[in-house]
């Protein structure tokens, strides 16, 4: 099993929409990201600046299909990246 790198659910939108989701509506602190017009939605909790627990950030990466392996060069790379608001 891959060690996950440990990130915000703001880290995560933003790695997310870099990945081709996009950022559909925000519920509470409850982010709701969908990829094309598929039927597969996403939802990352952001809680400030907390971190993801890790089997939430597992989870989350199973339903977008995202292998974990691919995360951590992902997320070095997209470390500081804004998120932005729906549409």
């Amino acid at each position: 099993m891959t060690r996950l790198p440990r990130v915000t659910g703001r880290e995560l939108v933003g790695a997310l929409q870099r990945a081709g989701y996009r950022l559909t509506h925000i519920r509470g602190s409850h982010h709701y990201l969908r990829r094309g017009e598929g039927p597969g939605l996403v939802v990352v909790p952001v809680h400030g600046n907390r971190d993801l627990p890790t089997g939430t950030l597992r989870a989350i990466l199973r339903q977008a299909g995202i292998a974990p392996e691919l995360l951590l060069p992902r997320m070095l790379a997209w470390r500081g990246a804004s998120t932005q608001r729906c549409r």
